[in-house]
Order: C-alpha cells, then structure tokens, then sequence
C-alpha cells in the first residue's frame, strides 16, 4: 500500500491551507480579469506534489473553447472538500484514487455527488498504479468521467480528456440552468396569476426576473400601456414600477423619461412588440389583453448566455398570462361590481361600498334608494331600447347632481343606489333632480320616484344589513307613499319580517292546497233582478284561523311569483264549481275569473286554461275572464293575441275597476272586450244623477255602450245606487245589497230565498 505521508510534497508547512502555484498566469489563484473571457476552474487532488507540476507543466496556456485554465490545488479529500464547500465553480476535478486512505478519492466522490449535490462538475480519477480500477458501477452511478493513470500526463492525453470533460460541464450546467430557470418560472408564473392589480404584478416580477438571471434587483423598470385610451403602444404607456435609479421615475408618463437610452429601448419593444438585447441592458415584452402590453427594461450586471436568453423569452410567454388575466380579472371585476348599461356601480358593487364605510364606522352617511315609477309601462309602451336610453339619461341626470364625493349605483331594473353624506341628500333634491323630463327620441319623458332612506349610524350594521334596511323602506313607501320618500324605521322591518312570515304560509297554502278557498259573488240583471252569473273571489284563512285580507296576500303573490300556479288552480276550482252546480241543477250563470299579470307572461297560460276547460266540459260561453287596465297597457300586441285565443274558444273578455289605472282609451278599441266594469270607488261616492261620483260613472256606461260594451257597476251597496246605476244605462250590478262574496255551497240556498221573495213581492 502507498506510504501517503511520505509520498506528499508540500511547499507549504501548513497541512491545512490549500496550496496554489504560481504559474505564468493560468495558475496565479486570483480571480479572472474582467476584460479576459472567464477561466475554467480545474481542481487537481493528488497527496503527490509531482503530479500537481507535471499536470500544470503539461497544460501551460492552454485554452480550451477559447477560456483558459485556471488551477486549484488539493492535497487530502478533506482539504478538497473544504475547498469546494466554499465555491461552486469548478469544472474539472482530477481526483487521485488512494490518498490518505485507499479509498478517499471515492468517498470523496459520493460526498459531492449525494450530500453537496454538485451534479455539474466533471470528475477524471486517476492512479499511479496500473493494476488498480475502480468497479463499473462505481464510475456509473457517481457520474465519473474518465478513468486515467498518472503515466498518460502527456499534454496531448490531458488537453483532450480536459475538453471532453469541459463540453460535458457546459452542457449539464446548461441543462441545470435551464431546469433551474422554468422551475423558476413556473412558480413564477403561478404566484403573479395570483395577484390581480397591475400593481402588485409588477412589484412581484421583477425580484422574480433578477432571480432568474441572477442578479440584484436593481435599475429596473416596469411599464405598462393604459388600454383606456384610444392610442396605441408607448404613445400611452405609463411605470407602474421601477427600482434603484429608475424608482423615481414610478408612475410617470414613459415620454417623461429623460433617460433616452432607456425611452428609445423601451419605445422600440413596445411598439415592435418584442424583446429588445443591449450590450448592456435588456427590454422584454409582455404581450397583454387587448390594448394592454408591457416592458421590462433592465441593466445587466453581467453579460447574459445564450441560455439566459433563452430563459428570458420562455419568462416573457409564460408570465405575459398573467398580465392578461389582470385584464381579464378587471373584466370581471367590471361585470360583477359594474352595471354594463349605465356605467355606474351595481347592487354588489353599490353594498361594497357601503360596507367599506361601515366597517370604518363612518357616522353621517345616508344611503337612498330611488325606484323610478311607471317604468315598467314605459319600457312596455316605447319598447325595451328607448327605456335602456331613458335609464342612462337618469344616471346621467344624477351623476350632475351627485357625482363628486357620493357613490351612484343602478342596483335593479329601474331602481338607483345613491350613497352621500348627510348634509348633501336632501330627498326633496331628489325629486328636484327630475322636475324637468328626459328627452328619449323626441319623447318628453318626465320622470316620478319613491325613495327609501336610512342613516348611517355606529350600530348600523354591515352593508349587505344596510342595504335591506333601506330596500325594506323603500317597499313601505312605495306602499304607503308613492311618489314620495321615507326614512327607515325599526317598526318596518318587524312589517317586512311580518311579511316575509306571511308568504312562507302563503307558499305552503298553495302547495298543499290548506286554507284557500273560492267564495263567488252574485252579479244580477239590474233591470230585472235575476242572477246572471258570479264572480269568483279567492279568500285565505291561515292555521291559525286568520282570514288575511285579498288585497294584501294577492300582493305577496305577486311578488313571490306564485300568482301562476294560484291563478291556475283558481281558474280550475271555479270552472269545476260550475260543472257541480249543472250537475246540481241549478239554472245556468256566468262565471267571472280574474286573470293576473303573472299570467300572461307565462308562455303555456292560454294552452292551460284551454286544457282545463276542454277536460271539464263547461260550456267556453259562460266563461267570462277580467283583466285590469294595467295588463291591457302591457306589450299590448302579446296581450291581443292571448286574449284573441280566448274569444276563439267563445269566452268573454272584461276590463276590471275601469278608471282606475294607467288609462290609455286607444287600446279600448283595440282589445276584444264584452264588458267594462265600474270601480266600487266610484259608485259609492255617488249620492244623486249630477254628483261627481255619478258624473263619471254616467260617462263610463256612455263610453262603453259607445264601444258596444256592456257595464257591469261593483260596489252597490244601497238601492239607491241600483236605481241610480239602471238610470243611467248600467246593465249589471254586483254588491253587499245583493251579497257578498259565499262559499259555492252557499249558493243554492242564497238563490232559493231570493227566488221565494220575489214571489212573495212580485215585481
């Protein structure tokens, strides 16, 4: 076995310093010149002083791929292990086989490869002794280059052995590097779609880019088109971010750069839409949404590789999505917080920012909620495109008044968001706002609202909380004031609770048929006093015995989109009511059904009242069915058509509570109706032939006999106003001084004891 201690040779007394010789310029131990190409780094390791000269001898200036040689010395596994723990720069090591122990050189080996993973460098053993050779399985799995003995120290053996190993470093540092670098990007990619302002994109990148190359981030700029103007490219490109000597330059104009390398490389990658390479500085592009691109200008620190470059350009596609999800984010940060039609905020938008007050316990506040009145009859009337233009002109009309300091929302159809301090939203300036009409293609429009209110205050609640407080004053006013505007109280949101409660119940009613019921009120011949028909009226009696009024639960219906189903059932309850009574044998009647608005929106409607009555075999002809002025004023032409239908299968068709409703007497002409019918408000205020009541009443039975209608009067309550009515024309009357609304088994007796009377009183 070798005597190691014998064989070393040191110029050095120290065992543990590295030795290094001097030797014309390729083995000096300093650090490369910068105006030279870099050297590569050889550590040779060998306990045998000779070995180090003769390697140096035999590589004197030698270049290989154009570099020099740049020698580090070792003499123990250990002193080559302190070394290399200290730099990652070695290309080559030429390691001896045996030297403190026989197998040092190959421990040596599986240190740097499994602990200190340095994977890149190339390792060459060599032996003194011919007969010795590491196993194959040794030189494969530490990733061993060559195998060669000291006697093969030939300049020509080593050049060729050294380059080969050489072109195999640069290749896997190649690969390593450019591992390195898409695990970089790849997790650079992922962290900036993670971040949704232009911002934070570009705080985040460019510490993300000077990793990549490895350098500081410093004298680096972030800038960025605004794709809210019309220009194109670097005419409107703005830094966003910016570090070291450029960091003043943040938020700036790009033509404000005075730096004009700087202006003209990045001008030249915006405009030409592509990475730009200096000598010393580089521009990249990032290609964004739309009309939004980007330009990272940098100075280099030191000269890029062709790998780098690479890297660079795989950086610029991959992150480049991220910058056009900040786009797109912004999109959809527009469609969810933005109304599209009028620019303003929504109803999520509009509670955000009033949560945002809330939270910070802002005091002295008010939030109002304006609901355009009748808009539903306009958009009908004047068609879906002139009332889109009719609600921007209001957002216009507010922006005037409130644009500065106050937050306006659109948070429904026709209902506006408008959140002010409290000294500034007069609700009376609401209204003011609006005293001259908006002009739609020629159409003077004047425009009508209800507002509800509420006060901001340090127990208010949270936005969404806020939000409902008002919406709950804005439905009570639109209840109890139209036309005008109330501030929320506590008392209305136990009503709105009240509410709510109720159509739970009424919900349930519906869905299992429990506590409804159909009542039906006589409607006579004036002239004679015979029964002619009835009108159906539904009535509601919850479980616990409450009857609630028709007026408020056929509200809560609509409302809650139940009137469909309710009007269906309604509509058949009534038909096979009649069916009983035939059965019964009772003479024969008319049968009134109010048809509801819900109704004629549902596409199936008239196909279902057909099915019904076909099913039931009751006579079309003795159907009658009522329809409010509002519903004939909606999408007139739909409502034709439906009504049209009905007349085909031999029904009647009425205008219900005429008078009373958004009137228009060109549609009376029109619609095809049988019969109008007199409001009860209107025949209860009569009192005598001239009096108001009666005035108006006479002109409706002229209006409707003028149409060849007949007339049929609610609300007769006295004989005065049967005698009143008959007088002047009116051939029908319902009301209290006959009957009012009896369950069907009712009926038959109502009808025998006025049939007995009138034989008892003939005439």
């Amino acid at each position: 076995m070798k005597n190691t201690s014998s064989a070393r040779k040191r110029e050095t007394t120290d065992a543990t310093d590295l030795v290094e010789f001097l030797d014309e310029g390729n083995d000096s131990g300093e650090e490369d010149d910068p105006r030279s190409p870099p050297s590569w780094h050889v550590l040779i390791v060998d306990d045998d002083q000779a070995v180090h000269d003769a390697t140096c001898y035999a590589l004197n200036n030698t270049r290989i791929e154009g570099r020099p040689l740049h020698f580090l010395h070792a003499f123990s596994a250990g002193e080559a292990l302190s070394l290399l723990n200290n730099r990652s720069d070695v290309a080559v090591l030429l390691l001896d086989v045996v030297m403190e122990q026989e197998h040092s050189g190959l421990e040596l080996v599986r240190t740097l490869r499994n602990d200190l993973n340095m994977h890149a460098m190339r390792i060459i053993l060599r032996t003194g002794q011919p007969g010795y050779a590491p196993e194959a399985e040794v030189i494969r799995d530490y990733d061993i280059n060559d195998y060669k003995l000291k006697s093969e120290l030939t300049h020509a053996a080593l050049v060729t052995t050294l380059t080969s190993a050489i072109r195999s470093y640069v290749q896997i540092c190649n690969i390593l590097a450019s591992q390195r670098g898409l695990s970089l990007i790849v997790d650079s990619a992922t962290d900036l779609l993670a971040h949704l302002s232009l911002a934070e994109f570009a705080q985040k990148i460019l510490p993300r880019l000077a990793e990549l190359i490895g350098q500081a981030p410093e004298g680096m700029l972030f800038c960025c088109t605004d794709q809210s103007t019309a220009k194109a490219g670097a005419a409107n490109a703005k830094v966003v971010h910016a570090t070291g000597a450029y960091a003043p330059w943040i938020d700036k104009p790009l033509e404000q750069i005075e730096n004009q390398p700087v202006l003209s490389a990045v001008k030249q990658c915006l405009n030409d839409k592509g990475n730009v390479y200096g000598k010393h500085a580089v521009t990249l592009f990032l290609g964004g949404a739309e009309s939004r691109d980007a330009a990272i200008h940098f100075i280099l620190q030191k000269p890029l590789s062709l790998t780098e470059k690479q890297l660079l350009d795989v950086f610029c596609v991959n992150v480049a999505i991220g910058l056009k999800n900040i786009g797109l984010f912004g999109d959809l940060h527009s469609l969810a917080y933005s109304d599209p039609l009028t620019g303003l905020l929504n109803r999520i938008g509009f509670i955000e920012a009033i949560d945002k007050h809330a939270s910070n316990q802002e005091t002295g506040w008010t939030i109002a909620l304006i609901d355009i009145d009748h808009f539903t009859e306009v958009n009908d009337a004047l068609g879906h495109q002139r009332g889109d233009t009719l609600l921007i002109g209001i957002a216009r009309r507010l922006r005037e008044y409130w644009g500065a300091g106050c937050t306006l929302a659109r948070v429904g159809s026709d209902v506006f968001g408008l959140l002010a301090p409290e000294a500034r939203l007069d609700p009376a300036r609401l209204h003011e706002a609006f005293y001259e009409p908006i002009v739609v293609d020629g159409y003077l429009l004047p425009i009508e609202s209800t507002i509800g209110l509420t006060r901001m205050t340090d127990k208010c609640g949270n936005g969404l909380e806020l939000f409902k407080t008002t919406s709950i004053a804005l439905k009570h006013a639109k209840r109890v004031m139209r036309g005008r505007w109330l501030y929320h109280t506590p008392d209305m949101t136990a009503s709105a609770l009240e509410r709510l409660d109720l159509t739970y119940k009424l919900r349930n009613a519906i869905n299992l048929k429990q506590g409804l019921h159909v009542h039906y009120q006589p409607q006579i011949e004036l002239a004679t006093g015979r029964l002619i028909g009835v009108e159906a009226l539904l009535r509601w009696t919850t479980s616990d015995g409450t009857h609630v009024a028709p007026d408020r639960f056929i509200k809560l219906a609509e409302h809650a989109g139940l009137m469909v189903n309710l009007g269906e059932w309604v509509f058949r309850t009534a038909v096979t009511q009649i069916a009983n009574w035939d059965a019964a044998g009772l003479p024969p009647i008319r049968l009134a059904v109010n048809l509801s608005l819900m109704q004629f929106r549902d596409p199936f409607f008239v196909g279902r009242l057909r099915k019904i009555v076909n099913e039931l075999k009751v006579p079309a002809h003795r159907l009658e069915l009522e329809i409010t002025e509002s519903i004939a004023m909606l999408d007139t032409d739909s409502v034709i058509t439906s009504l049209n239908e009905f007349k085909a299968m031999g029904m009647d068709v009425s205008i219900d509570d005429f008078g009373t409703g958004f009137s228009s007497l060109s549609y009376l002409h029109r619609l095809p109706l049988d019969r109008l019918k007199i409001d009860r408000s209107f025949v209860q205020s009569m009192s005598s032939m001239g009096d108001s009541g009666s005035t108006i009443a006479h002109m409706v039975i002229n209006l409707a006999h003028s149409l060849g209608l007949s007339v049929v009067a609610e609300g007769v309550e006295s004989e005065d106003h049967a005698l009143l009515l008959k007088t002047m024309g009116c051939e029908f009357g319902q009301g209290y001084l006959y009957s009012p609304a009896m369950p069907p088994e009712a009926l038959p007796g109502w009808l025998d004891g006025r049939n007995a009377g009138k034989r008892e009183h003939p005439g």
